[in-house]
């Protein structure tokens, strides 16, 4: 018998959930992100000493970015999670887009979103 062109429907499942579970937890992230963000988290400075309210104002505005960077990266990784729900329903999830061939269970447990073997995506670092 050849080499598997792609994995089985039990094996699919599997990884479905895998990215169900991380799928989950990102988007509780995110969303204490957004709150944080638009200041619904109870952490604003309204009840400071005015003596510190300027030096917080700045480290409040650092938090900020900081925080809109995490949360574009977030958002990011659940538009690759997603993807990758939608590769698995057309079957071609776990199938390198350079060479074709399986990306291995280990790299996608750990990675479940990825869509290069690890020669591909050593290849393109270079």
């Amino acid at each position: 018998m050849g080499e598997k062109t792609r994995y089985s429907d039990a094996e699919l499942e599997e990884f479905r959930e895998i990215i169900n579970q991380k799928l989950a937890v990102a988007q509780k992230e995110y969303g204490e992100m957004k709150r944080s963000l638009m200041g619904l988290d109870g952490n604003n400075i309204d009840d400071t000493s005015p003596t510190y309210k300027n030096f917080e104002e700045g480290a409040n505005t650092l938090s900020k970015e900081e925080t809109t960077n995490l949360a574009q990266r977030q958002l990011k990784f659940i538009k690759n999670l997603q993807a990758a729900l939608v590769r698995i329903e057309n079957k071609t999830y776990g199938i390198c887009r350079v060479t074709g061939k399986l990306i291995p269970k280990e790299r996608l447990r750990a990675v479940p979103h990825a869509t290069l073997s690890i020669e591909a995506k050593n290849e393109s670092n270079k």
